[in-house]
């Protein structure tokens, strides 16, 4: 792994540095550079240095951009003469390849834009990764090797599919957290206290994501197959489908994509 940079050490920051340490990826190969204490506090519990200005005594080749979308002109405004030939990896939503290479003064430089979700947390996470065409072989590798620490990457064909990406994973963690919300609520109303009731539900839904995730079935197959004519699951989501439950789902991501395009519009 090449010298890391992080410009920010917010919880994703913190999740993906974890996941290259846990990895077998050396603590000395990454530097924070974030003002806060409590990010100095978190990455001195990986052995990370945390710094409030550009570090001296660490020559990065790659840096991660984990700084909140309206916040990254300023940074990159103010960091332009220390990223000249690096590989820019950016985690911030709404912020384009174009824009990151015109605040950075850096027009020719090579970019991954991804988009992780918070499952990362956890070593769960999935993240979709865009490379400029300029990248490199070896860049694409790193930045691969980066996230795929923290979970699983799919590599998309073109910027404009991260909009996608973050209206279905990014904020898909939402949507289930919702729902698993909602089945709690449900549970209760049938007698079941908080506790058993939040068992029920969160043991539910990682046991059906972890029998997707090693079946070779369809969800529609799976969902199939718990699923008896005349019996309790058919009456069940026989009421989602007269509630328009799935065309609810299916706006939902529209309306998140739809909000992704018009951030990074914003921030031209």
């Amino acid at each position: 792994m090449q010298k890391t940079l992080f410009i920010g050490g917010g919880n994703m920051a913190f999740a993906i540095l974890g996941g290259l340490i846990g990895s077998g990826v050396p603590a000395s190969a990454f530097h924070v550079l974030d003002p806060s204490p409590e990010a100095a506090a978190k990455m001195s519990t990986l052995n990370i240095q945390c710094t409030t200005d550009w570090p001296g005594n660490f020559i990065p080749d790659i840096v991660v951009l984990a700084v909140k979308p309206q916040l990254m002109q300023s940074v990159l405004n103010s960091q332009a003469a220390h990223l000249k030939n690096m590989l820019i990896i950016s985690i911030a939503a709404g912020v384009s390849v174009a824009q990151i290479q015109d605040w950075s003064q850096q027009h020719q430089a090579r970019v991954v834009r991804c988009m992780p979700n918070t499952p990362a947390l956890v070593s769960q996470g999935i993240s979709g990764l865009f490379f400029t065409a300029n990248c490199s072989e070896e860049d694409r590798n790193i930045a691969r090797q980066i996230f795929s620490s923290c979970g699983e990457v799919l590599v998309l064909n073109n910027e404009d599919e991260i909009n996608a990406v973050t209206a279905i994973s990014g904020s898909g963690p939402g949507y289930v957290f919702f729902l698993m919300e909602a089945l709690a609520k449900a549970a209760k109303n049938l007698g079941f206290n908080e506790a058993q009731a939040n068992l029920l539900v969160s043991q539910t839904f990682l046991g059906a994501a972890t029998l997707a995730r090693q079946s070779d079935d369809s969800f529609a197959t799976l969902r199939e197959k718990v699923t008896s004519k005349g019996g309790t699951t058919f009456a069940g989501l026989e009421q989602l489908r007269t509630l328009g439950v799935q065309e609810a789902i299916d706006s939902a991501a529209k309306a998140a994509c739809a909000r992704a395009v018009e951030l990074q519009k914003g921030s031209n």
